[in-house]
């Protein structure tokens, strides 16, 4: 006999760690925005993507789960950068009649209402994705898991307004020490992408010569042989990372200088 979603819940639900959770605040690059992955439940709110942990997993694997299920892919830059405890959290945003309705449109039990509706501490991880390369899946409580606009955001359950919030902050401060636009661009790319990229997550607009002579300076780009095609303007020459030059600038503490140079114009 086939059991419901309920009796599947109750008989997992022993294995996970009681009030702790993951949330996910996963980027992509496209179009020149920065775009972050929600789910969209049946009561019309949207959330980051987020799991529960079990009492014999890693919280980083825990967090490639999710990451895994929700996006299709592996082996994605994915970083721990803060943890949400604040005991009201839970109650921001009416989360917890939002997801009491959904909960009780699916016909779940009380024990597991209640399981929901406790109050969870969080640890929150931001991963960095090639926009293309993302299939994106719903969770069994959602309809949707779609790309948004991270300057355009629809209304968040809970605090995953705040979540997002610290994950850009947690970005712009990375982005001169780690591999950020390795991760966030495709193989190829023009000067014009990476310099938009780069102030896409700053906020600030890059003056392009000093941008352009400052990052090839610093000998981790290669300029290939190949243009960009189908553009209205003059074809612009495609780049790629030279992935051991980054990687040896990174651990020699090189990338934090030249970035925070280049970036400051």
């Amino acid at each position: 006999m086939t059991r419901s979603r309920n009796e599947e819940f109750l008989l997992r639900k022993e294995d996970f760690l009681q009030s702790n959770s993951v949330d996910l605040a996963i980027f992509g690059f496209h179009e020149t925005e920065l775009r972050i992955l929600l789910l969209q439940y049946k009561g019309k709110s949207w959330a980051l993507p987020g799991g529960f942990i079990f009492k014999d997993e890693h919280l980083d694997n825990a967090a490639k789960r999710v990451l895994e299920e929700r996006t299709g892919l592996k082996k994605i830059f994915l970083k721990q950068f803060y943890t949400f405890g604040d005991p009201e959290r839970s109650r921001l945003n009416n989360r917890a009649r939002q997801l009491e309705k959904l909960l009780e449109n699916d016909e779940f039990s009380d024990e597991v209402i209640q399981w929901f509706l406790g109050r969870f501490a969080t640890t929150g991880y931001y991963a960095l994705v090639e926009y293309t390369k993302v299939n994106p899946v719903p969770d069994d409580f959602s309809i949707r898991c779609d790309w948004c606009d991270v300057h355009s955001l629809p209304p968040l359950i809970a605090d995953h307004s705040q979540i997002i919030k610290k994950a850009l902050e947690t970005l712009r401060q990375q982005i001169h020490f780690q591999p950020i636009g390795m991760n966030l661009l495709p193989k190829k790319f023009t000067m014009p992408e990476i310099q938009m990229l780069y102030e896409t997550i700053i906020g600030t607009k890059l003056d392009r010569r000093n941008f352009l002579r400052r990052i090839l300076s610093y000998k981790i780009l290669v300029r290939l042989p190949e243009k960009r095609t189908g553009v209205a303007y003059k074809a612009p020459y495609l780049y790629s990372f030279d992935h051991k030059a980054y990687q040896l600038a990174l651990k020699m503490k090189i990338c934090l200088r030249m970035m925070k140079r280049s970036l400051n114009g």
